[in-house]
């Protein structure tokens, strides 16, 4: 006797979120082998870390979104609506990504996994000394949370993101990416401050893969290199 499984169902948020791990897994590759390619566009996505994907039309042709048009098994097309949030959000969490990236020789983008988390709240909760809570910096994320809009929201994430590039903390931007999708969608700030707020708290001192917590403890040097001048 058979049974018929239901259809699987792929997101327009997951969508996002595999298109922005592809797109930041091939920067992050090209520009640790510096390749010069890779190198230039990391360049050129900083200057949109921050700012409306509408201001910098010269960033369009390095975001390619062109996999949201098409249809996948499981999937339907998406609205316009759909389209335009996605394409926003893949906007900031690219630049974000390039402007953490900057002068780092290992890969600031990690995936999140059991273990291992790598979401924005434990990325916050990895910049302070275990068993304290850092008032200032926690401050930051909760006004992240509460940001009325995307463009509000892209800047203070950048502030963020400037901060973790300092004490050379990873995060899973892709993961960011999809929150942010989320994020523009009636409700979809409550959702994404839940998520958060169960990141933060899901970060311990000794996490189970055997590697000292990263309270700010890297040495990594932060003087820019001449690749990253422009």
């Amino acid at each position: 006797m058979t049974t018929d499984s239901a259809p699987v169902t792929v997101t327009a948020r997951q969508r996002v979120t595999r298109l922005a791990a592809d797109h930041i897994t091939a920067l992050q590759r090209g520009y640790l082998a510096d390749q010069s390619h890779a190198v230039a566009s990391l360049a050129r996505l900083r200057r949109g870390a921050g700012r409306p994907a509408g201001q910098l039309p010269d960033l369009w042709a390095l975001i390619d979104t062109g996999p949201l048009h098409a249809t996948p098994d499981g999937a339907r097309p998406l609205s316009e609506q759909e389209m335009g949030r996605a394409e926003d959000a893949l906007h900031v969490a690219l630049t974000l990504y390039a402007l953490h990236q900057q002068s780092r020789r290992t890969g600031m983008y990690q995936a999140d996994r059991p273990g291992r988390r790598r979401g924005l709240g434990s990325a916050v909760r990895r910049m302070m000394k275990p068993g304290e809570i850092d008032e200032p910096v926690h401050k930051r994320l909760v006004r992240a949370g509460t940001a009325p809009d995307l463009t509000v929201l892209a800047q203070r994430l950048r502030d963020i993101i400037v901060l973790l590039r300092r004490e050379d903390i990873e995060l899973d931007h892709a993961l960011l990416a999809g929150q942010l999708y989320t994020f523009q969608w009636p409700g979809g700030a409550d959702t994404v401050r839940r998520e958060w707020g169960r990141s933060f708290h899901a970060w311990h001192d000794k996490p189970t893969d055997g590697n000292p917590p990263s309270a700010g403890s890297h040495t990594t040097s932060t003087t820019d290199t001449d690749k990253d001048a422009s």
